[in-house]
């Protein structure tokens, strides 16, 4: 393909984007295809010869797009939200159009010195402690990572070197294998599957300590936790405090579990994955208060902030953690000597190749500014309140907890079975998408603002698919309620007939 080529390709493909979301309303939120429908209708084998970029087009259109679940449909209020834009698409074709990858600083100087400066950006838009900057006279600092799970399990490989390191010096005939097998991690029962994966893949026990009634970890259930442990010989070493729980969106407090990892020296890392970017608003910063206690935070641009995944943003108080557990050199990764404030990174991350990914946090940066960001935050959570307020109207549901950020959790009053019946019945139509989660011990269905393009009318057209979806089900409660007392009465008569 030459430039020419390309250039007609690229054009295609991007009016295709646009007018897909243009368009993306008039599609149902989840595809109508079976296991297997791509797999059945592609070729056996890769083409053996170029083949013409109109015939990919032509194909993405017809194969493609049809077993497409849309992420980004104003109807679609599962999981939480992924991030996308138009400045961050803009921004992912620059990094890709370049190609670098960015393990050191020669590698791409601008690679790295815009994670520096990016990062530094948003950690002040989040309020963030001055000692996590690379600004900072300490040495912390920002980085990209692919994810909140991967930012967990650094973390955790991080803690878990850094208190071997630490045993091995004041006791130096410990072994490091028996002290490994003592490390224990913790975290709330309410943790997002990637925090418990992180022990399984780390090869650290971790304890899901159970919530309060709110589904936030507190500090006297923590400590008791650290004590029973230390009793029995083992040793704490990490703790996920969890700053939007995937469940219901509670936020761990931070000023209670934060002195008591202080005091047992135990790393303590802030997974806020979805709520993080919450906290560019002023009014919502108190949900973190307590995070100058903390080792290390992460959110995901890539959730909430328009940002196309991957790009989960990092913060450490000392980057010199990370590099003893995963600096390891050879001959061709030498570099040139930088000012402490340039790192490298590869020794801040698991894989030695990274992306440029700070091109796409630039661009959203520049384009929207931070006010863009916090009116699309503002307009988000108020239009989840709107939603809260549409449910409350009818008396048959029931609105609990209370509104959390963008999420609403609802259920019928008349029981778990029921609720389960509703949303199962509005993912077979496809016209909403919403998944079910759990309230003490009640099951309840999530609603989620996700798309930047949802309004008050994409609102309301959910809410009356969810009504309507309700009301027939009632009626066929009544309907089967009605044949009962009928079956009942007739019952009744045979038995009178009979006695006489």
């Amino acid at each position: 393909m030459d430039s020419e080529q390309f250039r007609e390709f690229g054009k295609a493909a991007i009016d295709l984007i646009a007018d897909y979301i243009d368009n993306i309303r008039k599609r149902d939120v989840l595809p109508s295809v079976e296991p297997g429908y791509l797999v059945d209708v592609m070729p056996e084998n890769a083409p053996e010869k170029p083949e013409d970029w109109k015939d990919i087009i032509q194909d993405f259109n017809q194969m493609i797009l049809p077993g497409v679940t849309h992420w980004h449909s104003p109807r679609f209020h599962a999981f939480y939200p992924t991030g996308s834009s138009y400045a961050s698409i803009v921004g992912n074709i620059l990094a890709d159009g370049l190609g670098v990858i960015g393990f050191s600083w020669m590698s791409s100087p601008a690679c790295t010195e815009l994670e520096v400066v990016t990062m530094n950006w948003l950690g002040k838009l989040l309020g963030l402690p001055e000692e996590f900057l690379n600004c900072s006279p300490g040495r912390g600092g920002g980085v990209i990572q692919g994810s909140a799970s991967e930012a967990t399990l650094v973390g955790l490989l991080v803690a878990k070197d850094k208190i071997v390191r630490k045993l091995l010096q004041d006791h130096p005939s410990l072994d490091d294998g028996d002290i490994k097998k003592k490390l224990v991690a913790y975290t709330s029962d309410q943790c997002n599957s990637s925090v418990e994966k992180a022990g399984l893949l780390g090869a650290m026990k971790m304890r899901l300590l159970k919530s309060d009634s709110e589904g936030r970890l507190r500090g006297e259930m923590l400590k008791k936790a650290f004590d029973e442990d230390i009793a029995m010989g083992l040793i704490p070493c990490y703790v996920i405090a969890n700053l939007g729980t995937t469940g219901t969106c509670a936020f761990d407090p931070l000023y209670e579990l934060g002195p008591i990892c202080n005091e047992y020296d135990v790393w303590l890392h802030v997974d806020a994955a979805y709520a993080g970017t919450a906290f560019i608003c002023p009014e919502y910063r108190h949900l973190m208060k307590g995070v100058e206690l903390a080792d290390s935070f992460d959110f995901n641009p890539h959730k909430w902030m328009n940002v196309n995944f991957d790009c989960s943003a990092m913060w450490v108080k000392d980057g010199h953690d990370l590099i003893k557990a995963f600096d390891v050199q050879r001959i061709y990764l030498d570099d040139i000597k930088t000012e402490t404030k340039i790192p490298d990174y590869r020794h801040w991350q698991m894989p030695l190749g990274r992306r440029f990914r700070a091109l796409k946090l630039w661009t959203v940066l520049r384009i929207y500014g931070a006010e863009g960001l916090r009116s699309h935050i503002r307009n988000h959570i108020s239009l989840a309140q709107h939603f809260a307020r549409l449910v409350r109207t009818d008396d048959r549901f029931l609105v609990e907890p209370e509104p959390s950020m963008g999420l609403v959790c609802f259920r019928f009053k008349q029981g778990d079975n029921v609720t389960k019946t509703l949303l199962e019945r509005l993912t077979k139509k496809k016209n909403v998408y919403m998944v079910a989660g759990s309230y003490r011990g009640r099951y309840v269905i999530r609603f989620v603002v996700c798309s930047r393009l949802t309004n008050k009318d994409d609102i309301e057209f959910s809410w009356n698919k969810i009504k309507e979806e309700a009301n027939l089900i009632s009626s066929e409660e009544i309907h089967i309620k009605n044949n009962m007392l009928k079956l009942n009465h007739i019952e009744n008569l045979t038995l009178c007939e009979k006695s006489k």
